[in-house]
């Protein structure tokens, strides 16, 4: 029983579905095709700065796509738009940044349980645009006029589940239902909501007072009010698309966090098969091919096999290298504190010959999958290590050096074939929150603590992204309290955040030593009472007979502290008698005869030394 809706695409497209479909199987009536030249618009992903934003929060500059809009209820359509992305691109390019990552710009179920498909996570149709955001030429507009800014556009994608576009008929009646049962005293207490049922290894199985019956049937919701109508491409309207094994409640559980739904009733996809892969690489790079996108941010990573990662990417790659798109930055979404799981996302560890010919059967083209995936991360591991544990709760630095002692072997050190052309290490993307976490002045600290968090993630090795917001000192907490309109603040660009950013990504641009050069870690302490290295940690970028910085940092919020215990202050490998200026507040300091450092900073501040010859820029 399975509801089937046939129609034309809004882009124009008869999207192929079959296993071989490629740029040549893509039609489109629209008058688009063929009339955008793809280009590459990075030369390398480390000079670059992300701003993340939502674009239902970010400025709304068409009230004609204005329906359903409620901006008293954070869980409601806000009513920011594409075009009021493109009319504020000079307030993002004032400030500093270069690449903005945008929310998901696919159809989606518009409203469901009370809440509204604002933030792009809920994808009911790949191929057509959400019209509260506006339509393909108003995207594609916006694209171009950034890319006239030299501002580069990362686009959320998700391949991991759809919105919820089904329930399971649990029994078999034909139509959704929610029922709790038992009187917790002669019997337990049971619930059942048969959009969203708990997991079940099996499957989720039809059941009456009778007993179990097999597999429940999944109905296709129709409600075109709400959008919950049959997904698009149309494969995805085949049960078979998905694993069907209700919600995951125990992410511990291997198989239900890559097989199960995730919590709210958002139907997990069976990306093992190839005509699923084949689908979600049409779909996308179809995005890409229509607006000259430069990257995807993936959510939800490690809710996927590893096996559609090496397929997606490859694949992805090779269609869009055919038409001259290169360096096309995808980085991946695990919402994880455990650095080497991350790592599996991003490292090449060759599959066995098995597996590999097990992956090629979904191969057309004759290029088979190697053990290539993802470019990058977004650097989570770091994000509980250091933004947390250091600089909100003003723990030992040393686990930030343990941390990255570990990127070589957890990350990799070679980079994708066809990739950016850097090893996956060097493009983890650092970030103080985002729209899944409160915000860094949530936790309570100020923005003097807020100022050196940024400073943290602008000097060190990887991809700095400020969350959109930040530079504004919005301090809501968690999901939705998080996703503020940033039209409240009036764009203001007088606030000392703003400014401190300013100053951040116009100091990143003048020193090629804090965007490409080596790092070392020279100082991390385990102490943070009253000791007087407490909070200090320090890192060399760059190479001492070249471009070269040393970054110091002082977390602790007490006191003052130095990179010095017991009378032996940090080495460098600068030589004796260099002189060193911190480029923020142009202070000198010499460096010893015996390679050591004497500096003493004040409580959460920081440092940028650069040799004094190089204090123009390097």
């Amino acid at each position: 029983m399975m509801s089937r809706i046939h129609h034309k695409l809004a882009l124009g497209a008869a999207l192929c579905l079959s296993v071989a479909a490629g740029p040549a199987c893509m039609k489109f009536d629209d008058g688009l095709e063929g009339d955008l030249t793809l280009q590459t618009n990075v030369k390398d992903w480390r000079d670059e700065v992300i701003y993340q934003l939502l674009v239902d929060r970010f400025a709304d500059g068409d009230p004609g796509n204005n329906y359903r809009v409620n901006t008293a209820a954070p869980g409601k359509w806000h009513g920011g738009d594409w075009k009021g992305v493109e009319d504020h691109l000079d307030y993002i390019e004032s400030l500093g940044v270069t690449t903005l990552w945008i929310s998901p710009v696919v159809k989606n179920v518009d409203t469901d349980a009370g809440f509204d498909g604002y933030h792009g996570y809920w994808a009911q149709d790949l191929t057509q645009p959400n019209p509260h955001f506006g339509d393909l030429p108003a995207l594609r507009h916006m694209v171009d006029a950034a890319h006239k800014k030299n501002i580069k556009v990362i686009l959320d994608i998700v391949t991991n589940h759809m919105g919820q576009i089904f329930y399971y008929d649990i029994n078999e009646n034909g139509q959704p239902d929610e029922n709790v049962a038992g009187s917790g005293t002669t019997s337990s207490v049971t619930h059942v909501n048969e959009y969203d049922p708990d997991f079940d290894p099996r499957g989720v199985q039809a059941r009456t007072s009778l007993g179990e019956s097999g597999p429940a049937p999944v109905i296709f919701s129709y409600d075109p009010a709400s959008n919950h109508i049959p997904p698009m491409p149309e494969v995805f309207q085949h049960q078979n698309a998905y694993n069907r094994k209700g919600r995951t409640f125990n992410f511990d559980d291997p198989d239900q966090l890559v097989h199960g739904d995730f919590p709210g009733g958002l139907k997990d996809v069976n990306t093992t098969r190839c005509d699923v892969k084949q689908a979600m690489v049409d779909s996308y790079a179809r995005w890409v091919e229509l607006t000259d996108l430069d990257g995807f941010r993936i959510d939800t990573v490690k809710h996927v096999e590893r096996e559609f990662w090496r397929y997606f990417s490859q694949k992805v790659r090779q269609r869009l290298h055919a038409q001259h798109k290169d360096n096309f930055f995808m980085f991946g979404e695990a919402f994880d504190g455990r650095d080497q799981l991350c790592g599996t996302f991003t490292k090449n560890d060759v599959p066995t010959d098995v597996e590999l010919k097990a992956e090629n059967a979904c191969v057309t083209d004759g290029v088979n999958i190697t053990g290539d995936q993802l470019d990058g991360v977004f650097y989570f591991p770091q994000y509980f290590t250091a933004i947390r544990d250091v600089f909100q709760l003003a723990q030992g630095t040393q686990g930030i050096a343990d941390l990255w002692g570990q990127r070589p072997v957890n990350y990799g050190t070679e980079p994708q074939k066809g990739g950016t052309g850097v090893s996956p290490q060097e493009t983890l993307v650092n970030f103080l929150d985002n729209h899944d976490v409160p915000r860094f002045l949530y936790s309570g600290k100020g923005t003097t603590a807020l100022h050196n968090a940024l400073l943290f993630i602008f000097t060190e090795n990887g991809i700095p992204c400020v969350y959109y917001g930040t530079e504004q000192d919005l301090k809501g907490g968690n999901d939705p309290a998080n996703r503020e309109d940033l039209w409240e603040t009036s764009y203001r660009t007088d606030g000392a955040t703003f400014q401190w950013i300013q100053k951040l990504t116009a100091m990143r641009k003048k020193y090629g030593s804090l965007r490409r050069g080596a790092q070392k870690v020279v100082w991390a302490t385990t102490r943070s009472g009253d000791e007087p290295d407490a909070g200090m940690f320090a890192f060399e970028r760059g190479d001492a007979g070249g471009a070269y910085s040393v970054v110091v940092i002082n977390s602790n919020p007490n006191h003052d502290s130095s990179p010095s215990f017991n009378g032996m202050p940090m080495k460098v490998a600068v030589a004796p008698g260099t002189v060193l200026v911190d480029v923020l507040t142009n202070t000198k300091y010499t460096v010893a005869a015996d390679g050591g450092l004497t500096i003493k900073l004040a409580a959460l501040s920081g440092a940028v030394l650069v040799p004094e010859g190089q204090v123009g820029g390097n």
